[in-house]
């Protein structure tokens, strides 16, 4: 308690500031303003009540920022699972087009484009693909469609495939689709295409995946004539393991298979759930492949409509399609969308510059998907076949044991059984 106040003291009334002071209880506020202090005193706890005031203010303001941030935990969690829907499974023969199925009039409209040949060279390229020569008055058709020359030139799975087997099931040709990639004519087995019911399996481990004997016919493939950027120097198979959403850029993301070898590819399922904003940065809305030119906005905005799931795949896809359709006025075969596909010419002048200038930019702007699922992948191999076993193979399949030797053969199995579900913002994949 505060003693009274003397005479003189009681004459001078105390200001607002004195009175607030004298009855706040903030500490320390009292013995900055109350009367009678020393001012080096009052001097001190000015400073410390500043100080302390300033802390107060720091702290408030750095779990302000802190809340703003919106900051996570990402969470792991690996299940066994009694039954997992099988992957799509998408191959392409490393050799685009068969030199049986080219015709001059091919080489006259896809030579200078897609294979680096001059008019001149034609008739020895004819030559080195052991076809006759184009006849005397040779007169090439009046149009041209790309898309049509990898269907009819393109390896056909009926040549291809030796033996399928799913789950120890037979399978066979009817059970793949037809897809077009960059490397030309695909097929993907369990694709989920019109509607088809999607094929399941209950454990992993050999006989309970997808089992594939292929001639990869590289009798077939075309002779190297001249170095260009796509011309493949390998023999083989390509292979992309996806879901069945995704489409497969198996240029990019596919795992080559070599003839003469037996792989085993042992897959586990990965769901990966991103956190959506403000926690995160993620999409769930398809981005249009069509170019509109009335809308133009930026190519990596996504728009919403009738589409399929958002994929980061599907995304760059329909970006890279429509950055094709605005410079050139067409969209290469394996783009989506209702554009035009280019003509040979528009391949080698626009369509691959385009293209190429649009991945050095970067300029696709695809957001992770809320919630998208990705296989881990472990492959071994073993030679194949036996020394045992190539006379038999010969002759089940009509072709010599020199032949058999060099055959290639690929196993997929989901080999774990398992699913881990990773949940929050992550890396992009």
């Amino acid at each position: 308690m505060k003693p009274p106040a003397g005479p003189e003291e009681a004459q001078l009334p105390a200001s607002d500031i004195r009175a607030f002071a004298s009855s706040c209880t903030m500490h320390g506020l009292g013995h900055v303003f109350g009367p009678g202090a020393p001012p080096a005193r009052r001097g001190l706890w000015a400073a410390a009540v500043l100080l302390a005031l300033a802390t107060f203010l720091y702290q408030v303001v750095g779990r302000v920022r802190y809340y703003g941030e919106f900051h996570h935990e990402t969470a792991l969690e690996e299940r066994e699972s009694r039954r997992l829907t099988f992957p799509a499974v998408t191959l392409c023969n490393v050799n685009p087009l068969r030199r049986s199925r080219l015709t001059p009039n091919d080489l006259h409209w896809a030579g200078p484009a897609l294979l680096g040949l001059e008019p001149a060279e034609h008739a020895a390229y004819l030559r080195a693909l052991g076809r006759p020569p184009a006849p005397p008055g040779f007169m090439p058709s009046p149009t041209f469609d790309v898309a049509r020359l990898y269907a009819r030139a393109g390896h056909a799975l009926e040549d291809m495939l030796l033996d399928c087997r799913y789950r120890g099931w037979p399978c066979g040709p009817e059970n793949f689709t037809t897809i077009f990639t960059r490397m030309g004519q695909c097929y993907t087995f369990n694709s989920g295409a019109d509607g088809a019911e999607l094929l399941s399996t209950p454990r992993g481990g050999m006989g309970n995946g997808l089992e594939v004997m292929l001639d990869v016919q590289q009798e077939e493939y075309l002779p190297v004539w001249r170095d260009m950027e796509e011309t493949p120097f390998e023999v083989g198979v390509r292979v992309q393991i996806h879901t069945q959403e995704e489409p497969p850029l198996i240029d990019q993301l596919g795992f080559g298979v070599a003839p003469g070898y037996q792989t085993f590819v042992s897959c586990q399922k990965q769901q990966l759930s991103f956190l959506p904003p403000p926690w995160g940065d993620c999409s769930s809305v398809s981005l249009d492949p069509d170019f509109e030119p009335e809308a133009p906005g930026p190519l990596g905005t996504p728009s919403p409509g009738l589409s399929p799931p958002y994929s980061l795949m599907g995304c760059r896809l329909a970006c890279e399609s429509r950055y094709v359709a605005r410079k050139c006025g067409c969209r290469m075969m394996h783009m989506p969308g209702s554009a035009a596909v280019c003509s040979p010419q528009q391949y080698k002048d626009c369509a691959h510059p385009a293209l190429d200038a649009l991945l050095r930019k970067d300029a696709c702007r695809c957001p992770n998907p809320c919630a998208s699922t990705r296989y881990a992948k472990e492959l071994s191999m073993v030679r194949m076949p036996s020394r045992a076993a190539a006379r038999y193979l010969a002759r089940k399949h009509n072709r010599s044991e020199a032949y058999i030797e060099c055959s290639g053969t690929e196993s997929w199995a989901v080999a774990s059984g398992t699913e881990s579900t990773p949940r929050g913002p992550l890396a992009p994949i």
